[in-house]
């Protein structure tokens, strides 16, 4: 962490003086703030934290840069889950996916297959509502629980049968008098790269022959393009955060405003996403408070502290002074007292793939518990499905043995039922410590926290998903969905195998918020 904050202060040095220039050239009269600061998340789709904050120097990012000047950099930040739908449910309740039995990936979809909140739990965006904030979120919402939409957010929406709810754009310009307001905007992030103009987008692409990827990943064409295309995802990212913050301060907005950037998840790429890997669970998080009413939020500072994803609502109803009901399982990152030990984070169904995984982390050590060994790592996905090149090459490398052992253990059919990482001196997570006879007592102490976590929550992944969810998947996914919990479908209903495809390219009905 000492090489991070000398590069920290490089940076700040090297960006202090344009920031200098541009706060000099646009200051204007101060004004009284309102009495409640306006909070926006600004929230990515699938981002690493591969940006100029967090010492990614082979693109620019002098967007992101400047908001790290104005704010504070969170270097520790995890999610929830490594996947959507499960990060987002568990974000916008404060609570864990696993404890409101929305952790399968696209559950909810249909009515026969609703999961409903218990009435008592009210969502982050409501008790926002309900303390006189104006709500919006542009872009999806992606929760796995039926709700009804005019509760969260004041504005239309669309309507998609397989990915959900999305609100549409609430223009920052229309907002003078909407004050104060809790606001999402929705930016695609990793996922620039389905942009049909996506290399249109890219005005410097990142030089591949400077990308050095991480040591579980062979150095192949098709491996070094999918990380310079997140690489270049993230400067059209950059582009449009300078845009937002632009068009908040010409609205008169930024400086009632504080800004939330974080991502939901880690980077599509063999091990990260879906799985919990600080590749798939670790995201950059910038909170950038233009009030400049809160010691906590001192501009151009980094924070060590370990943060959970569950944090971010907690700590954005704090920051309005609105009261967390006892429900919430995350914690206010603003309180004196905040010292988070460890992160739970969580992996089910995602998509028609079935799986169970949980791990604790803390700063020093992760710990990861393989539920069902019997299937590998590797088992098809999504991924599969879409033919994506990488994917396939991973695939065709280890069949032809050109994988080293280290990069090999991923895409073995071998599976452990406990994995330990000691993270100060194994930040890649390769070498599984679960075995060594000198870290039993830290595999003891750490099983015992996630034991203890799963009957304490009701951990909900310990029991079958409703079968509902599951035909939805098979109907949508036809063939690839292998796992065996499908074969009592697939003779209950033989017709419906892959019958529901069309599902994935539906077009989105249009619901205005009267209806």
């Amino acid at each position: 962490m000492r090489v991070y904050k000398k590069w920290y202060a490089r940076f700040l040095l090297i960006t202090s003086a344009t920031i200098l220039c541009i706060s000099c050239a646009e200051k204007k009269q101060p004004k009284e703030p309102d009495q409640h600061p306006n909070i926006l998340w600004v929230f990515l789709e699938d981002t690493a934290p591969l940006m100029g904050p967090y010492g990614t120097t082979i693109i620019s990012t002098p967007n992101i840069d400047s908001l790290a000047q104005q704010g504070v950099v969170y270097t520790n930040v995890f999610m929830p889950a490594p996947v959507c739908s499960a990060s987002r449910s568990s974000i916008i309740t404060g609570v864990m996916s696993t404890t409101t039995g929305t952790h399968n990936h696209h559950s909810s979809r249909t009515e026969e297959s609703a999961i409903y909140l218990p009435d008592s739990l009210k969502t982050i965006p409501e008790l926002f509502k309900q303390a006189g904030y104006f709500t919006f979120n542009n872009g999806k919402d992606d929760y796995n629980f039926m709700y009804d939409r005019k509760d969260l957010y004041t504005q239309d929406y669309k309507l998609h049968p397989l990915y959900g709810k999305s609100g549409v754009h609430v223009n920052l310009d229309s907002l003078k008098n909407q004050q104060p307001f809790f606001g999402q905007i929705q930016l695609k992030g990793g996922k620039e790269i389905f942009s049909k103009t996506f290399k249109d987008n890219v005005k410097t692409p990142v030089d591949r022959s400077k990308i050095a990827l991480p040591p579980y990943l062979p150095d192949h064409p098709a491996i070094i393009e999918e990380y310079a295309n997140h690489l270049d995802a993230i400067q059209i990212t950059d582009k449009k955060i300078g845009e937002i913050i632009q068009d908040l301060r010409e609205n008169d907005l930024l400086e009632n405003t504080i800004v939330f950037f974080f991502s939901d998840h880690g980077m599509r790429l063999t091990r990260n996403k879906q799985f919990l890997y600080d590749g798939g669970l670790h995201v950059p998080m910038i909170i950038a408070d233009f009030t400049k009413n809160f010691a906590k939020l001192a501009p151009g500072t980094i924070n060590e502290s370990l943060i959970s994803g569950l944090d971010i609502g907690i700590g954005s109803l704090a920051l309005a002074d609105i009261a967390v009901p006892n429900y919430m399982e995350g914690l206010n990152m603003f309180d004196n007292a905040y010292n988070r030990e460890y992160v739970i984070s969580t992996r089910d169904r995602c998509d028609f793939t079935i799986d169970r995984i949980r791990s604790v982390r803390s700063k020093e050590y992760k710990y990861i518990r393989n539920f069902m060994t019997d299937r590998p790592y590797t088992q098809p996905t999504y991924m599969d499905f879409d033919g994506i090149e990488f994917v396939k090459v991973m695939h065709q490398l280890h069949n032809d043995k050109k994988l080293n052992s280290t990069q090999d253990i991923f895409m073995s059919d071998e599976r452990p039922e406990e994995e330990l990482y000691h993270l100060l001196s194994d930040p890649f997570e390769l070498n599984n410590l679960a075995k060594d006879i000198k870290y039993d007592n830290v595999v003891k102490a750490y099983s015992n926290i996630l034991d203890d976590w799963i009957i304490k929550t009701d951990d909900q992944g310990q029991y079958p998903e409703n079968e509902e969810n599951l035909k939805l998947m098979l109907g949508i996914w036809g063939k690839h969905a292998i796992n065996p919990e499908y074969d009592a479908l697939r003779e209950k209903y033989p017709d419906l195998e892959g019958s529901k495809v069309s599902l994935k390219s539906a077009s989105a009905k249009l619901i205005g918020i009267n209806k």
